[in-house]
């Protein structure tokens, strides 16, 4: 694929994967191994917390808003810096700033096991914040470095697959150390996972950076972050506080402006953080596109899950996060067998996103219309979404990232994360608006999962279609 007209093609990464496109790095699965092991102590942090609510409230005297800031706190500060980590990482060294991740996030992990206040607390948060936007901007940049182009499709895949875990494993683990230990456990249970991955990190993973471009854009970089923090606030306050309160429409009132400053000035800088050419490329805007309406069909659907779970099927915490965990299990198997990327490589990038959409959303539907008084709707609908996740979502990574020049491949993965916070957030704002609003009309709880569920499923079926058929046409014009 050719780079965005206007600027030079991309000659490859410094180190094991150079310009001419050799085979991969001979560690590379013991190395995929290590970054998902990273990537996975992020994740399951994202979703760790909330079983911890209780035991917060209770033991720190945490207010409601003390709790939201100990959730947003994280994700505010991690979804802020995503694409300033990225560019970090490609002029810097990947394999710098995953060291980097690592260590803020184990300082931070340690902190926030020792806090005694919610201060203490909020402020740790933010530091693991940092740290989980390093690794999750790193990690998927090194493994399109270390992997050949004919094996990054599975490469990516079980990086998906690892996603999947940390988010059934994030309340599975939670509960299970709430039973035996106090609330601070579940921080410091972080400490030798970060720990190994540190050593490993260090011996086995060969640095990687852009060949130029050392100068800072120190402008893009506040602006991105000033931006997408507060666009992401407005998005999840908007539930909570009413999409025309003060502090939804203060926090739009700071995000557009940041954010148009940013694109005036990407597009003006000579070396740019985000090179806003690449949404030229068809390629890159139909998995852009996609990855933004899958996310949001996907994230907010399940989060009316949980509630589904708990409030409709009578299910406690611990025992709801048990009956989702078949939709991860469900992509890990199609992942790590290899599965999905065989699927992928017969249907091509467009079909495979199509038919997980189409997966997808049957699961979504299935979960929202077949009653029949239990589970067994609700699982057919796991494994159903499951294996849609298995199929589409590494080929939309893939997509994203294969757009975008080898050296700017931690930008790629920024911009990856960035869209996954964005629509999920987006998701949990919007559909979660459709539930209230059905029962502010007179359905009943259930009836207001379903069709929050049902717009859901819309959304996702909307994105993959949109997404396959952008890419079907940037492949016939490339050819």
């Amino acid at each position: 694929m050719s780079a965005p007209q206007g600027r030079p093609g991309p000659t490859g990464p410094t180190g094991p994967t150079g310009p001419a496109g050799p085979p991969g790095h001979p560690q590379r699965w013991l190395i995929l191994g290590v970054i998902c092991l990273a990537q996975l102590t992020v994740l399951l942090d994202n979703t760790v917390l909330n079983v911890a609510i209780p035991s917060l409230t209770r033991e720190l005297h945490a207010a409601t808003s003390d709790i939201q800031w100990m959730i947003n706190a994280y994700s505010l500060v991690q979804s802020g810096l995503l694409l300033t980590a990225g560019s970090a990482a490609d002029r810097y060294g990947r394999k710098k700033m995953l060291i980097a991740g690592l260590a803020l996030f184990g300082i931070g992990s340690l902190v926030a096991g020792l806090a005694d206040s919610t201060p203490q607390l909020i402020a740790a948060r933010a530091g693991m914040g940092v740290g989980g936007a390093l690794l999750l901007t790193t990690t998927l940049a090194v493994a399109m470095q270390i992997f050949a182009p004919e094996e990054q499709p599975k490469a990516i895949g079980i990086w998906s697959a690892v996603n999947a875990l940390g988010f059934a494993g994030g309340p599975l683990i939670g509960g299970f150390v709430l039973d035996h230990f106090w609330w601070g456990a579940i921080f410091l249970i972080n400490l030798p996972v970060a720990g190994l991955a540190l050593v490993a990190v260090v011996a086995l993973v060969p640095e990687s950076k852009a060949p130029r471009g050392d100068r800072p854009d120190l402008l893009g970089a506040l602006l991105s972050t000033i931006g997408m923090a507060a666009l992401v606030y407005a998005i999840i306050s908007g539930p909570g506080h009413g999409w025309t309160s003060a502090r939804v429409l203060g926090a739009a009132a700071v995000a557009v402006p940041a954010l148009g400053a940013f694109a005036w000035w990407e597009n003006r800088t000579d070396e740019p953080m985000l090179d806003l050419r690449f949404f030229a490329d068809r390629r890159f805007t139909g998995a852009v596109a996609g990855a933004v309406l899958i996310t949001f069909g996907m994230g907010g659907a399940l989060f009316l899950l949980t509630q589904h779970l708990q409030s409709v099927l009578g299910y406690g915490p611990l025992e709801a996060g048990l009956r989702t965990a078949p939709l991860a299990l469900t992509v890990v198997a199609l992942n790590f067998t290899g599965i999905a990327a065989k699927w992928s490589a017969r249907l091509g990038t467009p079909g495979s996103i199509a038919l997980g959409m189409v997966l997808m959303s049957a699961g979504l539907v299935a979960i929202a219309e077949i009653d029949t008084g239990g589970y067994a709707g609700t699982l057919a609908g796991l494994l159903l979404i499951g294996a849609g996740c298995a199929v589409a979502n590494p080929a939309m990574a893939h997509a994203i990232m294969s757009a975008i020049p080898p050296e700017r491949a931690g930008v790629g993965a920024a911009i990856n994360g960035t869209l996954a916070e964005f629509g999920n957030g987006l998701g949990v704002a919007v559909l979660g608006a459709v539930l209230s609003s059905s029962v502010a009309s007179g359905e009943s709880l259930s009836e207001g999962l379903g069709a929050g569920q049902l717009v859901g499923a819309v959304a996702v079926l909307a994105g993959g279609f949109v997404a396959a058929g952008l890419l079907r046409r940037a492949e016939r014009v490339s050819a």
